[in-house]
């Protein structure tokens, strides 16, 4: 039996580059140049290419001497390679989603070997084009469109380890796990509002560097979207504001085969999909048979995309499981393919007596073909870039120390300093000082808030917004749609260009983008979340805008760091920790109401380790008699409760638990140091829900929390109904001390 000549990703060799830019620049993708990548002849990569197509022809003779027909015999091939590698590694696995690898690898192969610029051997070259699977079940697709195309990420083991543990291909793409990946996709429509991220920051980053005579910001941006995204709300949200600003580098094609899970779309979904993104401001451009007419595609990404001055809808009339006796029908879906099935593909495509995983040379030497051109960009774009430095040194340097990931040096220095009798306000209202003293220093903060600027006080007022005709501005007008400046914010922050995304709304509509939220930590997306209103404390709007239950839901996210600072020192504190957090997200959980700029005993060093004592009336050596623990503005009640309580001769002592995961981190002598265990009389006081607060307190403390919803009322009335007031902490403080 035949078997494949290349088990891994072949060395890219400078040599073969000769001739000029990829497709997604000039409008033309690469042609065949049937050069193999081990130096064979151009005579020799012909006959195996005529050899092969004899082949899938039947036996039948080809038109050879017409280059264009000898091109759409030679992309046919490459896609039935592409096909029979997804049928192998599903059954190889017994797991896996093939009906969109199938029905899409048409799309695939033509984003890949003739579209997309991108170098295998360099996966984070900044000015690559970017791919996001936005329907991430399908990621055999992008898996074997990277092993083709030479990333080292993907061999040829690798799709043979397709879902299993440890492997760099899993059930759906991981940013994290495999280079080449650019966003962790897989709940359906986030990776929609990541491709807009995307675009976002190519066309911020465009529009505050090039310059007429010296472009170095010039990439594009593709997703692939399936029935689900289209029905979930994120998708159409991120969808929305892309259109609104005219994003027009960014391309999403429609994987439209009418099909889901539990069967045909029609059984839920009956709008003209197409027709909603041309009334939200995009091109649409419908492709009706990509497997009889592969150029239709090629034309609509190459030439009609390119030239467009808004976003590009290309809906693909797709057929789910192609080549499948299941396609076009829901059970393609997902799962393995009998025996019998596989027999009837194998014979449709010509490809009996061939080993699994079986690879035609000729295909690596196609991709090979294309990227080396990614090669020759990347050189030619280093080259730019030295012009670039030359000719506007001022702007080299503040490009390339955003692209270099590092924070500047010294930037904590332009973090306001609060003095003793600094006017009183809410943490929101000293975090918005923070931001904009912070903004000045750091060129790469950018984001904004969901239609609640001039409440969540998240405003940079040196900058403009980020509009059509300013894509230049810092701030992002967002608008009512929480749950996709979540998933936009994810996409601006794996742009992994230096730029800092700033997502900011009410802390109870953390619900809206909670996916997205969850998705910044699995996909380590340094996304700072400015979440106000943060508790019961906000009064009047009642219940529905009280947060009870969400700051435990974030803090379970793992790799989510919440911070809920209790006065203006705290919030410095926590903007050193959120903005050095570069790979990890942040919450900064933020008051309306006021609280004095400086509690005794407060430091922004002591939020750096998540809790720290803010006052202790026990002699040095000895122990308090009672630990008060608190966050946010409930720690001015404690202190003051304390104050009562050592008026009678009692020994207190306060903690700021500002960040339960940073503290959690420091040394066990530290901890214990914070919270001795000899000291079992414990309380704790936190406006929002009691889960969590038992591992703080102990078997013997008490939890002071909201154990239902909150009410409509003056703040100072709610919380005196709900408990939170010096006076009540007194009491329950007095009642645990009496106890044995």
């Amino acid at each position: 039996m035949a078997q494949s000549v290349r088990a891994d990703s072949q060395s890219l060799k400078d040599e073969q580059v000769q001739t000029g830019r990829p497709g997604s620049q000039n409008g033309q993708s690469v042609p065949s140049q049937m050069v193999n990548g081990n130096g064979r002849s151009k005579e020799d990569s012909s006959k195996a290419w005529k050899e092969e197509i004899t082949r899938m022809l039947g036996g039948k003779e080809g038109n050879w001497s017409d280059s264009q027909w000898l091109q759409a015999q030679i992309d046919k091939r490459c896609v039935d390679n592409m096909r029979m590698l997804v049928v192998d590694s599903v059954n190889t696995a017994k797991a896996g989603h093939p009906g969109l690898p199938l029905g899409m690898a048409e799309v695939g192969y033509v984003l890949w070997r003739h579209t997309m610029k991108y170098n295998p051997k360099n996966p984070n070259w900044f000015n690559r084009d970017r791919f996001v699977l936005s329907a991430g079940h399908g990621c055999l697709l992008q898996y074997i469109t990277l092993h083709l195309s030479g990333y080292d990420s993907v061999q040829i083991e690798d799709l043979k380890q397709l879902c299993q543990i440890g492997s760099r291909t899993p059930g759906h793409p991981e940013n994290v796990t495999t280079d080449g990946i650019e966003v962790t996709t897989g709940p359906l429509g986030q990776g929609v509002a990541n491709a807009v991220g995307l675009a976002l920051a190519e066309k911020h980053l465009a529009a505050r560097f090039n310059k007429d005579d010296a472009v170095i910001v010039d990439h594009r941006t593709f997703c692939i979207m399936g029935d689900g995204c289209a029905m979930e709300g994120i998708a159409n949200e991120a969808a929305s504001l892309a259109g609104n600003m005219k994003l027009n580098k960014l391309t999403v094609i429609y994987d439209d085969n009418h099909n889901t899970i539990d069967g045909p779309t029609s059984l839920t979904f009956s709008e003209d999909v197409g027709k909603r993104f041309e009334a939200l401001g995009w091109n649409r451009i419908v492709i009706d048979d990509i497997y009889h007419d592969i150029s239709s595609f090629k034309n609509a990404v190459l030439t009609e995309a390119a030239k467009s001055d808004k976003p590009t809808f290309i809906q693909v009339k797709s057929r789910i499981g192609r080549e499948s006796v299941k396609e076009d029908t829901a059970k393609a879906h997902h799962g393995t393919f009998d025996e019998e099935d596989v027999k009837h593909m194998h014979k449709n495509l010509h490809w009996e007596d061939r080993e699994p995983f079986y690879v035609i040379p000729q295909v690596y030497e196609e991709f090979t073909n294309h990227a080396n051109h990614g090669v020759a960009e990347e050189e030619e774009w280093n080259k730019s870039l030295e012009d670039y430095s030359r000719k506007y040194p001022n702007e080299a340097r503040e490009f390339k120390q955003l692209i270099s990931g590092q924070l500047p040096d010294n930037w904590e220095e332009a973090l306001p300093q609060f003095s003793a009798d600094e006017k009183i306000d809410a943490t929101r209202g000293y975090s918005e000082k923070c931001l904009n003293a912070v903004s000045k220093v750091l060129p790469g903060l950018i984001g904004g808030s969901a239609d609640l600027a001039s409440s969540n006080k998240v405003y940079m007022s040196d900058f403009p917004d980020f509009s059509p005709d300013t894509p230049e501005g810092r701030n992002v007008r967002y608008g009512i749609r929480e749950h996709a400046m979540a998933g936009i914010s994810n996409g601006i922050a794996l742009h992994n260009s230096g730029l800092i995304p700033i997502a900011a709304t009410f802390l109870i509509f953390s619900d809206y983008m909670k996916n997205a939220m969850r998705l910044s930590a699995l996909s380590e997306a340094g996304v700072i979340y400015i979440l106000t209103h943060d508790s019961i404390g906000l009064g009047e709007d009642g219940p529905t805008h009280q947060p009870v239950e969400q700051l435990v839901g974030l803090r379970a996210i793992p790799g989510m760091y919440v911070l809920r600072p209790a006065d203006a020192n705290e919030v410095v504190g926590a903007y050193k920790v959120a903005i050095s957090r570069r790979h990890e997200p942040t919450v900064l959980s933020l008051s309306r109401q006021k609280v004095s700029a400086n509690i005794a005993g407060s430091s922004p060093e002591g939020v750096l380790k998540g809790g720290y004592v803010v006052s202790d009336n026990t002699d040095s050596n000895g122990l308090p008699e009672l630990i008060l623990i608190g966050t946010g503005t409930e720690l001015a009640l404690c202190e003051a409760a304390a104050e009562n309580l050592r008026h009678d001769g009692k020994k207190v002592r306060v903690v700021s638990l500002v960040c339960w995961q940073l503290f959690d981190q420091q040394s066990e002598e530290y901890r214990e140091k914070i919270l001795p265990s000899k000291v079992e009389k414990r309380i704790s006081v936190e406006a929002g829900s009691p889960l969590g607060w038992r591992e703080y307190v102990g078997s013997k403390g008490k939890v002071l929390a909201v154990y239902t919803f909150g009410c409509s009322g003056a703040y100072t009335e709610v919380f005196k109904k709900y408990g939170f007031t010096a006076e009540n902490i007194t009491k329950v403080a007095q009642e645990l001390l009496a106890e044995a």
